[in-house]
């Protein structure tokens, strides 16, 4: 487990995964938000938020995605819901799709990711999986430290993938806003000495995912991509 030695103290050598520009990306999100828009909001030091989210400590924007629809489903959806002993199926609330989108996004450039996938990328960043698998407030205070310190220790990397513990062995990446965009000239580069600028963010792909989960047809997609995994969501009509 992580423990009570602070993630500053380690000497970390992380492993890397290289996302070639092209490849698709899925999210799921509120509608409200734009498909390829990282989130800027701030999580509380150590209350709410998920895992990896940005705190005050370093407020970086950010981006969760999949490999592929169903993971990026699973990510969302499967968290906490237990199967259902009169159909043996986890049964999703309508209110967890209402007013949601699932999107498809494409890489514009190469974005190379901090490796969390196997127990050697976890020992080079001297951790174990405690990192990936507990949940909670009190637990997510000390793996959004971690991150902070990964992206210190690694200022050329662009984001973290996992294997994803709701749709294994699939990958599940986050990927920080702040390591996008075009480097600007020196002259017109004020006070922004070592930032990393590795290319452009990912694109929304048009007419990819789904627009309106909580919609008839909508909901009928996603159960048909969640259908392998015993899971669906249950609809008011």
């Amino acid at each position: 487990m992580i423990g009570d030695i602070a993630p500053s103290a380690f000497r970390m050598q992380p492993n890397s995964l290289i996302l070639p520009a092209g490849t698709e990306l899925w999210r799921v999100h509120s509608r409200t938000w734009a498909g390829d828009a990282f989130k800027d909001a701030v999580a509380d030091e150590h209350f709410g938020g998920s895992r990896f989210d940005s705190t005050q400590r370093d407020p970086y924007p950010f981006l969760y995605t999949a490999m592929d629809p169903a993971t990026a489903l699973a990510e969302t959806l499967l968290r906490s819901t237990p199967f259902d002993p009169a159909t043996t199926t986890r049964l999703i609330p309508y209110a967890a799709v209402r007013n949601r989108s699932l999107s498809r996004l494409r890489t514009r450039c190469d974005v190379r990711l901090i490796a969390l996938i196997t127990e050697e990328d976890l020992a080079a960043v001297c951790q174990s999986s405690w990192l990936l698998e507990e949940e909670g407030d009190g637990r997510y205070a000390k793996t959004r430290r971690w991150a902070v310190e990964m992206r210190a220790q690694d200022p050329g990397a662009m984001g973290l993938v996992w294997t994803s513990r709701r749709h294994r062995p699939r990958l599940a990446q986050m990927m920080f806003g702040d390591r996008f965009g075009e480097p600007p000239a020196a002259e017109e580069d004020e006070g922004g000495a070592g930032r990393f600028l590795g290319g452009p963010p990912p694109e929304l792909v048009p007419g990819g995912g789904i627009a309106e989960l909580g919609s008839p047809s909508g909901v009928a997609e996603a159960n048909r991509l969640l259908a392998p995994l015993r899971a669906a969501i249950v609809p008011p009509w």
